[in-house]
């Protein structure tokens, strides 16, 4: 990677952010954090399980993901879901 686009990156990494919530800067930066440790990072690529999933939950998996497809890639709004289970 180029000089300049590093530049650029670093930029746009504050950008977004300077546009994100305060409550989330605590975890950003930690996650952030693990970048520099090379544990982390090894973790970071490591497989949840190397037991293969069962076919219950690769079912529910693609249902989820087809119920993403069909709702624009959006899911639902946590101030929805308290809402819609009435736990404000």
């Amino acid at each position: 990677m180029g000089r300049g686009s590093v530049s650029s990156l670093r930029r746009e990494v504050r950008d977004e952010i300077s546009r994100t919530a305060a409550d989330a800067l605590p975890g950003i930066k930690d996650f952030l954090r693990t970048y520099s440790d090379d544990m982390s990072a090894y973790l970071r690529t490591v497989p949840w399980s190397d037991e293969p999933d069962p076919p219950e939950v690769i079912r529910l998996v693609e249902e989820a993901r087809e119920w993403l497809r069909e709702n624009g890639g959006r899911g639902i709004p946590h101030e929805q879901i308290v809402r819609e289970l009435g736990i404000e």
